[in-house]
């Protein structure tokens, strides 16, 4: 190939990766901080294309922890939250941080455990129960311990069972400090219990021994909502593009989408907008 030639190649290349890089630069995107349940159960991998080819939006989530996701919305890292912790949510909007809270979507928590069922647990329907037959067989048992809305649900069941494993230290309780997916992992080395969402358990591969063991409690309703982090706080918040995000969510396509998604032919999340926890309307 000839000098000129490569010259011309060259020039075409760096026009070419301008023009691609301004492109980036303008396509409109906000950042949605997120629990791990939410991307490790694939449905944002289902939803977040289907927004897109909508608005022309592109969605760029940050997967954690609930209450690390609320952190980052405190900081302004983040124009939208959704997560499942709603008693820290309200707090999160009543002090100023978060704006526009909706219900967008529920599932349940389940506790899962070894086959074996060392605690004698399997087949029952109370959590607290449970968790209180784990503590007195003193069975291994895994806490994600990472402020997630997991994490939240379980240590009001530890409450409620007047049981506090990790302050009395407790051998049998393991503490990872992870998400779903570490958690589960860990439960199934380990032959122990834990608490997990019905959506990342359906979507999770390496499930060995581990079978459900507890479902259909009260205690177990877990609630997602979706919010706004509070653009008066944070100017950088990309307000309109939130709103367009959270108002296609709640809207009749968005909560058709949420209830399409299927693993093995079961629903992950069911859609409620406007219905809560035995039939209550939320919105």
């Amino acid at each position: 190939m000839s000098s000129r030639r490569l010259v011309l190649l060259a020039a075409l290349l760096c026009a070419t990766q301008a023009w691609a890089g301004a492109a980036w630069a303008q396509a409109p995107f906000i950042t949605v901080a997120s629990t791990t349940s939410t991307e490790q159960s694939g449905l944002f991998g289902h939803l977040l294309p289907a927004f897109k080819a909508a608005t022309g939006i592109e969605v760029r989530v940050v997967a954690v922890g609930t209450g690390q996701a609320l952190k980052i919305g405190e900081r302004g890292d983040a124009d939208v939250l959704l997560v499942h912790d709603r008693a820290a949510e309200l707090r999160f909007v009543a002090e100023g941080w978060g704006v526009g809270r909706r219900d967008v979507m529920y599932n349940d928590f389940i506790l899962v455990g070894p086959a074996a069922d060392p605690a004698g647990i399997g087949g029952g329907k109370d959590a607290v129960a449970a968790f209180m037959r784990v503590a007195a067989a003193k069975a291994p048992f895994v806490s994600r311990g990472d402020d997630s809305g997991t994490n939240a649900a379980e240590r009001r069941i530890w409450r409620d069972a007047g049981i506090d494993p990790k302050a009395a230290g407790a051998a049998w309780y393991k503490d990872i400090g992870g998400g779903m997916g570490a958690a589960l992992n860990t439960a199934a080395a380990l032959d122990a219990y834990t608490l997990a969402d019905r959506g990342t358990w359906l979507s999770f591969a390496n499930r060995r021994g581990l079978v459900i063991a507890v479902e259909g409690d009260r205690h177990l309703f877990n609630q997602y909502g979706v919010m706004l982090v509070n653009p008066a706080r944070h100017p950088a918040v990309k307000a309109e593009l939130g709103r367009q995000f959270i108002n296609w969510l709640v809207s009749d396509a968005g909560q058709q989408a949420i209830g399409e998604y299927r693993i093995g032919g079961e629903p992950l999340f069911a859609p409620n907008v406007d219905v809560g926890p035995e039939g209550t309307r939320t919105n």
